[in-house]
């Protein structure tokens, strides 16, 4: 399993008019915790795309089980358990800091394409960093 923690505070920016956390903002915070758990095994989305490949989002689910509230300190876990073929899941866990209390959970689900947009294999780089640290 590859695992990475993002830590982020909930700003005014995000919460909606019952002073909760806005329900698309946990696709947002998805997002910067995938990018980070890519960077943390050295595959940088600037250097996938630098080398002609996306990875666009085909897939996103999201289920909600508690509200964060401004100011809270949140973690975002995101996880990739397994690489198989041309797809990549990578599952996340948002909680709050303060008690480790489970605010919502998700996946995302996604591609490889070209720089034209065209579904392509997942390029040999990026399926044996995949490799070299799920089974390291």
């Amino acid at each position: 399993m590859i695992e990475n923690q993002y830590l982020t505070r909930i700003y005014y920016r995000d919460i909606d008019q019952m002073g909760v956390v806005y329900y698309n903002r946990y696709f947002e915070y998805f997002e910067a915790a995938r990018t980070e758990l890519l960077r943390s095994i050295g595959l940088e989305v600037t250097l996938i795309e630098q080398r002609g490949y996306y990875l666009p989002v085909v897939s996103a689910h999201c289920d909600y089980h508690r509200s964060a509230q401004f100011d809270d300190e949140i973690t975002i876990i995101s996880r990739i358990d397994s690489f198989m073929g041309a797809r990549l899941r990578i599952d996340y866990q948002a909680t709050l800091i303060s008690d480790d209390r489970l605010l919502a959970s998700g996946y995302t689900e996604h591609c490889f394409t070209n720089k034209d947009g065209k579904p392509t294999r997942p390029p040999g780089f990026f399926r044996s960093r995949i490799r070299e640290h799920l089974n390291g």
